[in-house]
């Protein structure tokens, strides 16, 4: 996942909920929408203040007596989440539209939080052109859709083509099975001392970077529905493909593919990975995101001008490789409605004018994101905006998004410990996915499924 920086104080978040309460909410104007969006705590990253003040013109300007308030909430991750939920408790604080995560998007709408918007995507167009992964994101269990997705990222193998030239592997390598990967691993481990050979995040120190992007990358490519059943409406217990996942895992730290346990499981991991392994040539092959180009740029945390002519992308390849052969994980943010906003049909207009295709593109390419429309990653600024735009586009239509229900980040928090104790060498593979049973069922109530 994205690194996010230190939390701001959850009390300080909540004052500033009610010194809003204090100063009127969305309906005492019914010509202006209020928009609510997180701005980064990076003073340094405007990018978004800039683009929706650019939206803000552009909609003033073609609905003439109308205006546009830009309500940014300068907080990580975590705290504007909380912030929005208090403001949108309220008619009198609630905003006409609001910048959602679809990891917390069901638990927003089962509070009662946003408004469907069904009624205004059945008679606009432009939905058609939205890939139906990146549709479902934004779809509740009651089959209604909630939010307008505005982008994406993907996640798939990043390897060294330098180090695989050493070890006598194709620099042109795209592994069809999880056994072609290690193979490729043991072969740079044998022949290309002092490197990692694979990087798999992993353990509960990394949170979601361990969970999604390590073992729901493995869990995904053994199967359908592998973690939760959407037609039982229940979670699935550690079957086998849970176990082959933490296997995989296992075998990884125990022949010491991977970095030092102790390494793999320090919280700033991905920092590490980007900023030091990969650009000083320490890694060979990487499981990671579409964005972690961002830190090489020249704006970028760790500047590395020759990494599009060292680095190499594989999609990551399902079990053994099963159609569809690909797998991907993604997250993304998407724009929605509150419920008690009074305006709803002014924040659908500016949703539009969001969503025009020149403000899609630029949105996508400024924010590193993977465009989730036809129309726009097939545009020539978006193909060009970072090398790699184009795989890891390719990626959309095979991948998954996390079951975004709120007991996920209890499930997640198992996951980790499943695979912390596979990592240090705790536990069999086996005895692992019993432990995280136990606690599945805790955790939900006992509304698990059990799978082969």
């Amino acid at each position: 996942m994205r690194p996010t920086a230190p939390l701001l104080t959850l009390s300080a978040v909540l004052a500033a909920s009610a010194l809003t309460a204090c100063g009127g909410g969305s309906g005492s104007d019914p010509d202006t929408v209020k928009v609510a969006y997180n701005r980064s705590t990076d003073n340094k990253i405007r990018f978004k203040d800039n683009l929706l003040a650019s939206v803000k013109k552009q909609f003033e300007k073609a609905n003439p007596g109308k205006k546009v308030e830009l309500v940014p909430i300068q907080a990580p991750d975590n705290d504007y989440a909380t912030k929005v939920q208090q403001m949108m408790r309220s008619p009198k604080t609630a905003p006409d539209l609001v910048y959602e995560d679809t990891f917390r998007i069901n638990s927003d709408i089962k509070a009662g939080y946003l408004r469907p918007l069904d009624d205004y995507l059945g008679s606009w167009a432009t939905w058609d052109r939205f890939v139906d992964t990146a549709k479902t994101a934004a779809k509740a269990e009651d089959g209604k859709t909630y939010g307008v997705p505005d982008g994406t990222d993907t996640r798939g193998l990043w390897f060294n083509k330098d180090i695989f030239a050493k070890a006598g592997l194709s620099e042109n390598w795209q592994p069809k099975n999880w056994a072609e990967i290690l193979d490729a691993a043991r072969t740079i481990k044998k022949k290309v001392p002092g490197v990692v050979p694979l990087n798999v995040y992993t353990g509960k120190a990394p949170g979601e970077v361990a969970a999604m992007q390590g073992f729901e990358m493995l869990l995904y490519g053994t199967g359908e529905d592998p973690l939760y059943d959407p037609k039982a409406k229940k979670w699935v217990t550690g079957g086998q493909g849970f176990e082959d996942s933490l296997e995989f895992v296992r075998t990884v730290y125990a022949e010491k593919l991977g970095p030092d346990p102790s390494d793999a499981l320090d919280p700033n991991i991905n920092t590490h990975v980007a900023t030091e392994l990969l650009p000083e040539g320490k890694l060979a092959i990487n499981l990671d995101g579409s964005w972690i180009g961002q830190q090489w740029l020249k704006s970028g945390g760790k500047p590395w001008p020759e990494w599009p002519d060292v680095l190499r992308q594989a999609p990551m390849p399902t079990q053994k490789g099963q159609a569809p052969g690909k797998v991907s994980m993604s997250g993304g943010w998407t724009w929605a409605i509150p419920a008690k906003s009074d305006n709803p049909d002014l924040a659908w207009k500016f949703v539009e004018q969001l969503q025009t295709k020149e403000n899609a593109v630029e949105w996508d390419v400024v924010n590193a994101q993977i465009a989730v429309r036809e129309d726009v990653a097939a545009d020539p600024e978006y193909k060009k905006s970072m090398p790699g735009i184009e795989f890891f586009t390719g990626l959309v239509e095979h991948t998954h998004y996390r079951p975004a229900l709120p007991v996920y980040p209890q499930v997640s928090s198992a996951i980790g410990e499943a695979m912390e104790s596979v990592t240090t060498g705790d536990a069999s593979a086996a005895k692992a996915a019993r432990s995280y049973d136990d606690q599945l069922k805790s955790v939900t109530d006992g509304a698990v499924v059990n799978k082969p």
